[in-house]
C-alpha cells in the first residue's frame, strides 16, 4: 500500500462516518489527543530505532505514518498539499 491510499483510506472513514473506527474516534478526540497520539508513537519508534529490531522499527514507523496522516487531516491538509510543499524543495 502507498502512503496515498492510507491517505484516501483515512478520508473515506471520515466521509463515511464507519462506526467502531478508530479513525473516526481519534479525530472526534480533538487535537490535543491526535497530537499527544503522534508523540507517544514517535517517541515509540525512537526507542525501536535505538534499541529495536528491523522489524520494530519498520512496524512503529507506520504506526507513525498513519498517525500523521491524521493529524494532517485534521487540519485540512491533503496529500496535494504536502506533494506541493514537496516540489518546492527540489
Amino acid at each position: 500500500m502507498k502512503i496515498e491510499d492510507l491517505y484516501k483510506i483515512i478520508t473515506e472513514r471520515v466521509n463515511t462516518k464507519k462506526k467502531n473506527s478508530y479513525t473516526n474516534e481519534l479525530l472526534k478526540s480533538g487535537s490535543k489527543k491526535i497530537a499527544q497520539k503522534f508523540g507517544e508513537e514517535t517517541s515509540e519508534l525512537i526507542i525501536d530505532f535505538l534499541k529495536g529490531s528491523k522489524k520494530r522499527t519498520t512496524e512503529e514507523a507506520v504506526d507513525v505514518i498513519y498517525h500523521l496522516l491524521v493529524l494532517l487531516k485534521s487540519k485540512k491538509i491533503s496529500m496535494n498539499d504536502i506533494h506541493k510543499e514537496l516540489d518546492k524543495r527540489k
